[in-house]
């Protein structure tokens, strides 16, 4: 019996040779992993002496070879194979170990040239993997650490089942899919432009993930669920670290999401101020910039007073103990920030149900992708920049600074809420919203509710034109004084005669951000 042993992560693989020696295996190895092998004290033969060929083109063609590649393709039930392989010399290999050379760690470094990432790229690696998965009821395919030990069991006492071996082959598998998943999107990348759709969208797309956590169930007890991160990232909600509280669930790391997004949305329009938002079920039911963060936390939490109980809270700085001090007695599920100040994390700590999550920035997604039924949809992010001062105009009455100033704080939060979106602001600070309802009236009066009192004097943005005057309408009669919205409706003369007769400050500003 003969192991092929080739891994660029050599975690644990000296104390699984050597159960594989205890069991009976000849050991076959190349380079590096030879060297450590050889260097721990077994015995390796090396491929070269197998083949008769040196390793050449600076390591570029090592296994490449028929006599390693028929050992691990022939199949052992077939006569024809085994006549074949006995007439070539060819000896069969049992067990191959392979892990792929760090593509990623090298296209992560910051000086990083096309000659580097070329360079990284394995080929002999994938080669000798899939030949290995492929002819798995022959040959056992190990590309994961963690299953040295589970493995090395079998081969020792019962073998290894067939069931394990196709186990192991479809991990095989995923892992090369994954390795050429992330080396195709880093050359679609350097190519891509807004005008090149077809670099942007291949004809074939695949996304190579890494599993993080599973958590108890997904949005219901009834669903599994699991939990990926982009290869390669360090920053957002599925590499955040947990400083304090039980596991995330499904819907922690969802909302989550949300409110790190939303807190950290406002960078351009406030750059240097606090924002904090109180997101519940996705939407931000609370949302606030100031030059305080316990004063936008005051604000973003006087948003929504019923429906933070539970909620989300994001930052997008560092909380202090006065912030911690002043979330006392409210119920936060999650709370999610770039850091905490020591005292702060003290406070929060004794909290005991709520998750405390240091998060990092991560880099914008180059493609939303959502499931349907028969496949996905894809797009781009909705990350375009806008300037208030660009927006048109379209009523009698201007817009004073104040009014301009929280229809530009409105537009963002508008685009953070899911359609049909309104909402209501006033000094920075969201004072109602309505979502997801099919009639855009319907959302309009229910961010009015919502603001209560506090709707007098607001802006109202929507994040699409409103075809008939009733939300104009009904912004009035709510008590908001100015409105942002895209206009492009057939109806717009109508919408701002209406906005004409009530008194009312309009703009449009030509872009549209649905978020279903």
């Amino acid at each position: 019996m003969r192991a092929l042993l080739s891994a660029y992560d050599r975690t644990g693989l000296v104390d699984f040779a050597r159960v594989l020696t205890k069991a009976g295996f000849e050991l076959l190895s190349t380079g590096g992993t030879a060297n450590e092998l050889r260097n721990a004290g077994l015995e390796i033969t090396e491929v070269a002496s197998v083949t008769g060929a040196p390793e050449i083109l600076d390591g570029r063609v090592k296994t490449l070879h028929p006599l390693i590649h028929g050992g691990i393709l022939g199949k052992r039930n077939n006569p024809a194979h085994v006549a074949e392989m006995k007439e070539q010399g060819i000896e069969g290999i049992d067990v191959v170990v392979n892990n792929l050379y760090p593509f990623q760690q090298t296209i992560s470094k910051p000086d990083v040239t096309l000659d580097d990432a070329l360079e990284n790229i394995d080929i002999g690696g994938p080669a000798m993997t899939r030949a290995a998965a492929k002819n798995f009821p022959d040959v056992v395919i190990i590309v994961d650490p963690s299953d040295y030990t589970t493995v090395g069991e079998m081969l020792t006492t019962v073998g290894v089942s067939m069931d394990q071996r196709r186990r192991l082959a479809a991990k095989a598998f995923q892992h090369v899919a994954g390795y050429d998943t992330l080396i195709a999107a880093y050359l679609r990348e350097s190519e891509n432009t807004d005008e090149d759709k077809t670099a942007l969208f291949p004809q074939e797309l695949t996304f190579g993930w890494n599993r993080v956590a599973i958590p108890r169930y997904g949005e219901n007890p009834h669903q599994a669920g699991g939990i990926y991160a982009t290869p390669g990232e360090s920053g957002g909600i599925v590499n955040a670290k947990r400083l304090h509280g039980i596991d995330m669930s499904y819907l922690n790391y969802f909302d989550a999401d949300a409110a790190w997004i939303s807190a950290n949305s406002f960078q351009r329009l406030a750059p240097g101020q606090h924002c904090v938002s109180v997101v519940k079920h996705a939407n931000p039911c609370g949302l606030a910039i100031d030059g305080n963060q316990t004063v936008a936390y005051r604000k973003a939490h006087a948003g929504d007073l019923i429906s933070a109980f539970g909620g989300i809270v994001g930052f997008n700085t560092v909380v202090t103990a006065e912030t911690a001090t002043a979330m006392k007695g409210i119920l936060y599920d999650v709370i999610v920030a770039p850091g905490y100040e020591p005292d702060a994390l003290k406070i929060l700590s004794k909290r005991k149900r709520t998750r405390v999550l240091e998060v990092r920035p991560s880099a914008t997604p180059q493609l939303n992708v959502r499931n349907v039924s028969g496949g996905a949809l894809v797009q781009q992010p909705d990350d375009i920049v806008e300037t208030a001062s660009l927006w048109k105009v379209v009523t009698k009455k201007q817009p004073t600074e104040q009014q301009l100033s929280d229809m530009a704080f409105a537009w963002k939060a508008c685009q953070l809420v899911h359609s049909n979106a309104i909402v209501f602001a006033k000094d920075s600070m969201l004072r109602g919203m309505g979502a997801g309802q099919p009639n855009r009236a319907i959302s309009v009066y229910l961010a009015g509710r919502a603001a209560g009192d506090e709707a007098t004097g607001c802006v109202m943005a929507s994040d699409a034109f409103f075809p008939f005057p009733d939300g104009i309408e009904g912004a009035a009669a709510a008590g908001a004084v100015a409105i942002v919205q895209p206009g492009g409706s057939v109806k717009d003369q109508e919408v701002i005669e209406a906005a004409d007769r009530l008194g009312l400050v309009m703009l449009f500003t030509g872009t549209r951000h649905f978020y279903h």
